[in-house]
């Protein structure tokens, strides 16, 4: 069966989220608050890199997807309205609700009209929000889940970088559901999917997704963790321990060993603020989750230890090479990145010879970041021509095997990569 749906918020997980529906012979309605964002969309630009998503856009812009400036309009032909805005944290690291709050607001006359639609929560929220925190407000304003709509969530699991092939061949579609309308008709809308489906309350559909990023987080600082030790203990040979920590048979049936593996700690949108979110969540609750206090507390203090060993190493007066300035190869997302932290430090500490370079990000970094005292290099050969030595902060394979070319040149490999 074909279905109506309407996408608030066309970030990453909205894009992906819209266009894979629109591949599946869905009609799709598009709407951000960001109308720069909307223009650029309606010419059928994608305004961040992820492969295949962009070749989608052009293939249903027009057709199957269309970018709309009246959401209530949409909301009222549409079956499905899924709700892909941010949820950033908060000071106490609770995540911030209004955008999804202004999101429900937004359509909220259209849910009396008599037509079951299910309001789908797609955004990253933590255990208990919908039914805590979401549900109560919608109450506040007079609607109220039942006949008139239900309200569910459907957590993503997307790698940024690979989106397209992650909604396409989803390895698990989970739903947080609370009726059995919700549940029958977000069945069907995934019905065309070859993927597990599972139906699960409305907490531990939020419950799953943290349960997976806070598990990546600790492993990450786990790796960076022991990396510490290895250098306080002198002798050991980080690279290469991990290396043969990796061939134990037991990792062949997965792939966590790129999380398993220290480097400057984990950045990007989802580990930092989900792992802070899941933190608070467990104190609110009357418990504090130690590891993740801990495992927050690790990641905060890798930006100065790597800062710490380039600065054993380079003098104020260095022309440093910054090598990778996105969270992570693959990206251009350069939010919490660990080369903005670095460079802070570094620029603070008198360092203000820096260059820099990445494949992708170079001026995805400087809209947001605005360093004065930085130069940025167009390519590889450029950077490595202009610095006395070489810092990896992100592990492209472009990076792969420039200890060899350049032999001459010393590098400090932030990421165990070379």
């Amino acid at each position: 069966m074909n279905y109506t749906i309407t996408v608030l918020g066309l970030g990453f997980v909205g894009m992906t989220t819209a266009l894979t529906f629109a591949e599946k012979n869905h009609q799709v309605y598009g709407y951000d608050i960001d109308t720069r964002r909307m223009d650029l969309l309606r010419q059928g630009i994608l305004p961040f890199s992820e492969p295949g998503l962009d070749q989608a856009l052009t293939r249903h812009l027009g057709q199957k997807f269309n970018i709309v400036e009246d959401a209530e309009s949409a909301v009222r032909s549409s079956d499905f309205v899924f709700l892909c805005v941010g949820t950033p944290a908060e000071g106490n690291g609770e995540a911030d609700l209004s955008y999804i709050y202004d999101a429900v607001r937004m359509f909220s006359s259209v849910l009396h009209d008599g037509k079951h639609r299910v309001i789908v929560v797609k955004s990253t929220i933590p255990p208990s929000t919908t039914s805590e925190r979401i549900i109560p407000y919608m109450e506040e304003i007079g609607l109220y889940p039942g006949d008139m709509f239900s309200v569910a969530n459907n957590p993503e699991f997307l790698r940024e970088g690979k989106c397209w092939e992650d909604a396409m061949n989803a390895d698990r579609i989970v739903c947080g559901v609370a009726d059995h309308i919700a549940e029958t008709m977000l069945r069907s809308l995934y019905s065309s999917f070859n993927t597990p489906f599972f139906a699960v309350s409305l907490n531990t559909g939020e419950y799953i997704k943290y349960l997976s990023n806070t598990l990546l987080a600790t492993m990450i600082s786990y790796s960076n963790e022991m990396s510490k030790v290895a250098h306080v203990v002198g002798d050991i040979q980080v690279k290469e321990a991990f290396k043969i920590l990796h061939l134990d048979r037991r990792w062949e049936s997965g792939n966590m060993a790129s999380y398993v593996y220290p480097g400057c700690g984990y950045g990007g949108y989802c580990l930092p603020k989900d792992t802070m979110a899941m933190y608070a969540t467990g104190r609110l609750k009357g418990y504090e989750p130690k590891i993740l206090r801990e495992v927050i507390k690790v990641n905060d203090s890798m930006p100065q230890f790597m800062a710490d060993r380039i600065m054993n190493i380079a003098r104020p007066s260095d022309n440093l090479g910054i090598l990778g300035l996105s969270f992570k190869p693959g990206s251009d997302d350069v939010r919490d990145s660990s080369s903005a932290k670095i460079i802070e430090i570094l620029l603070k500490a008198g360092y203000t010879n820096l260059l820099a370079y990445d494949p992708i990000a170079n001026d995805a970094f400087n809209e947001k970041y605005s360093f004065n005292d930085i130069k940025y290099c167009k390519d590889l050969s450029s950077i490595v021509e202009q610095s006395d030595i070489l810092v990896l902060v992100t592990a492209w394979e472009e990076f792969k095997g420039i200890e060899d070319v350049y032999s001459g040149k010393p590098i400090i490999d932030c990421r165990y990569f070379l």
